[in-house]
Parts: structure tokens; sequence; C-alpha cells
């Protein structure tokens, strides 16, 4: 029991004392998309009073503040909150009474990313690690490297008001995650486990904003970009950068077996802190629960261990800053989140199990951006453009992975998960390392 604590306590003293620090050029994640330009917002230069002798300002902020308020929102929702790996073990026991030992109750070595039925067995241990990266590559099937966004003068009208701001923006986000995790077998069907992920997040947000003189073609001088020659320029690049690393949110999970046999089934719960800084998205910055049941069939094909496995669970979120208004620090709901899983795990060799699944997530009620077309105050010209609406959406992605166990008690596991929709932001092939060690 000390030694099991002791594991336990090393795993968490080792990632709990890292902070999250950003980059100075960057600032917090969670800012880059809103501070992008500067801390007015949309401007553009333009001299303060005309020929016409009227006095005007050239300020573009609302329509930026409706339109990127919204994507920011989108962005660091799912940015701060990819699903965790399943702490699963590799090695299941079960004790023999009439023997007094321990024996496996399973020929494979179980899935990577589903969890299974099976117990890690009274008093067990499994420790693991694994790493993952995240690119992420598109939003609602847009490719995050070219997101037009059109934004009006505040209080549009015809005349000089009528000028538009046209912007094709990159968002460049990607981010490594380690994950640490343990599993204690408290009783024959009872397992706790925790999992800590370590984040190395960067992100890069470039805008080239175009003006477009819908209203004032003959007059530059209203809204323009100054260069160092006192030019009427209409173009200018907007770049906001950081870089964040720290722990993620730590999850804690229960599993108990209520059916025993072949044919198997777990109930258990995850429950997840918010340990992980929201500001820089490294975390959701609210509490989750997630009860989850998992199904599991031991059988064999041409004498090969073959194991069907069927997960499904519901999330309830809390409020973060994420999903209400990060910049004046107002929290909203977190969506909550159905998500289920199955497939199959193979023991190929008596060293080595394949497994594939298939995994669905639906987030509901949540921010979703649409491509649409901007018609302008004069009839005529129109422009690429995104808009914002409220509903639900489900993501699926395929797993395939290996486990080999090269000797003893160690494994070594090797995954990729492809996306099979474009719903979410969405990272196109994620890979998987890992390894996992039982005793």
């Amino acid at each position: 029991m000390l030694k099991k604590v002791l594991v336990l306590s090393g795993v968490l003293a080792l990632v709990g004392p890292v902070r999250a620090q950003a980059q100075s050029n960057g600032g917090k994640l969670a800012f880059l998309i809103p501070n992008l330009y500067g801390p007015s917002g949309l401007t553009v230069d333009s001299q303060s009073v005309l020929p016409s002798g009227e006095t005007h300002s050239a300020h573009y902020n609302s329509a930026f503040q409706t339109s990127f308020t919204q994507l920011n929102t989108l962005l660091a929702i799912q940015l701060a909150t990819p699903p965790l790996p399943s702490p699963a073990s590799g090695f299941t026991y079960t004790l023999d009474p009439a023997l007094g030992v321990f024996q496996r109750t399973t020929d494979s070595f179980g899935p990577l990313l589903a969890e299974r039925a099976e117990t890690i067995g009274k008093g067990k241990v499994s420790f693991g690690f694994s790493y993952q990266r995240f690119t992420f590559d598109t939003v609602e099937g847009i490719d995050l490297e070219e997101l037009p966004a059109v934004f009006t003068h505040d209080n549009p009208s015809p005349g000089g008001r009528s000028d538009l701001v046209t912007t094709v923006n990159a968002i460049q986000a990607d981010t490594d995650r380690f994950t640490a995790f343990l599993t204690w077998g408290v009783a024959d069907r009872l397992d706790v486990s925790v999992a800590v992920p370590l984040l190395d997040s960067n992100m890069t947000v470039t805008s080239d904003a175009t003006i477009r003189r819908i209203g004032t073609q003959s007059n530059p001088a209203v809204h323009y970009y100054g260069d160092a020659n006192g030019g009427f320029g209409s173009t200018r690049p907007f770049v906001s950068s950081g870089q964040a690393t720290g722990i993620g949110d730590v999850a804690l999970r229960l599993k108990a077996a209520v059916l025993h046999g072949k044919a198997g089934l777990a109930l258990g719960a995850d429950v997840r802190f918010p340990t992980g800084d929201e500001e820089n998205l490294l975390g959701s910055g609210a509490w989750g629960v997630r009860p989850f049941l998992a199904f599991s069939l031991a059988t064999r094909i041409g004498g090969l261990a073959f194991s069907p496995h069927l997960n499904a669970g519901y999330l309830w979120n809390g409020e973060s800053v994420l999903a209400g208004d990060i910049v004046a620090g107002t929290k909203g709901d977190m969506p909550n989140q159905a998500s289920w899983v199955f497939g199959f795990d193979l023991a190929a060799t008596k060293g080595i199990t394949l497994s594939a699944d298939v995994l669905g997530r639906t987030v509901f009620n949540t921010q979703r951006v649409v491509e649409t077309t901007f018609h302008a105050l004069d009839g005529v010209s129109t422009f690429p453009d995104i808009g914002f609406e409220s509903g639900d959406f489900t993501a699926w992605d395929a797993a395939v992975g290996i486990k080999a166990n090269p000797s003893g008690r160690l494994l070594l596991d090797l995954g990729l998960v492809f996306a099979l929709n474009k719903t979410g932001v969405r990272d196109t092939v994620t890979p998987l390392v890992g390894f996992e060690y039982s005793f």
C-alpha cells in the first residue's frame, strides 16, 4: 500500500509545481485574437478633418468585437479540451482463491483510446505515459490559415461609413501533450485512476487587412494605413503570437466491474479538475463530471484472442471564462458532451495486440462558424466572410494502434487518430506514443 501511495505522490510531485508561462511578446493565448489589432481594437488611420470640413473617426472595432469574440470563444473551448487518452491497463488480473495466485483475465493488452470492462485486480498497479501532438488544421472544414472576415465601420451607412476592412486570417495552433497516468486496483472489481497532462502550446494569429473604399474611392485620406512616406496605404498585416507550458486539467477515474466473465460490463465516472490555466488554453477552467459505461466481450477468432468493446458517456461541464467573455472575465456555461467508442482489440501474437476504434463526440449548444458572403452597401461588391450560429455538432474519428510487450510487464504503445469529418476544430492526424508498466 505504501509503495502505491509513494508512486502516486511521485507522479503528482513531478508535474504539480509546473506553472503556465507565456512569452512576453504574445501574452496569454486566449487573448491573442481579442488583442490582435491592439488595445483599441481594429482601427485605421484617418485625417481628423476632411476637405468637406467633416470631422471623422475611423473605427471598425464594433464589428471586430462582434465577429472575432465569437471566433475566440469557439476556438478557445475546443483547443483547451481535447479528450484525454484512456488510463486503462494493458494487464488485468483476478485472484484465483483455490490457488491463491493472480491470473490474467485477458490474452490481449486492450485498446489504446477506449476503456474495457475488466479491472486491473486488487492490489495491482499500472503506471504509464503517453505523448500526443495536435496540429489543428480546420474549423468546420474551413482552413484555419485562410479564414476570411469582413469588418464594417461603426454605425455603417452610405458614404464614407460604407467603407470596409476585409481580412484574411491565419491561425496556427499546435499542442504537445504529455500524459502520466496511474491505475490502482482498490478491490478485485474496483479501480481508481489518475491522469495528469502536461502541455506545451503554441499559437500565432496573422491578419492581412485590406481597406475597401466602397464610398470614398476618390478620397483615400478618409480611411488608410499610413506608411513611413506619408502615403495612404490600403493594406497592413497584424501578427500576435504566444507560447505556454504547464499542467493541464487533472482527471480522476473510478471504475467498477458489475459483470465479470467473457461478457464484461463496468460502470465508472471521470472527474476533471480545473487545474490547467484556461487563459493560456492549457485547461478548460471548469469542473467536469463524466459517468460512463464500458462493455467488452472476450472471444476468439481463428484461435486468436478477439475482444470487441463499446463505451458510452456523458460529460457535464461547469462555467468558464472561455465560454463567456475572456476579456471582461465573465463566465459562461461550457458545452456538455456525449461520447462513445466502439471497436476491438486483437492479440495478433502473444506479445502484440492490434486495436481499432471509431470515436464519436457530440458537443451541445456551442458556437459554430459558417462560411457566408458579405454584400457591401454599394449593392455590387461582395466578399467572402464568416458568420456564427449556436448549435450541436458531432465529431467522428478513427483510431488504430498497436501494443507490444518487449519483456516482462512493459508495454509500448503506438497509434494514430484520423479525423473522419470536418465539424468543430480538427486535427487531421494525431500521433500517439507511450508506454505502460504493471506491477
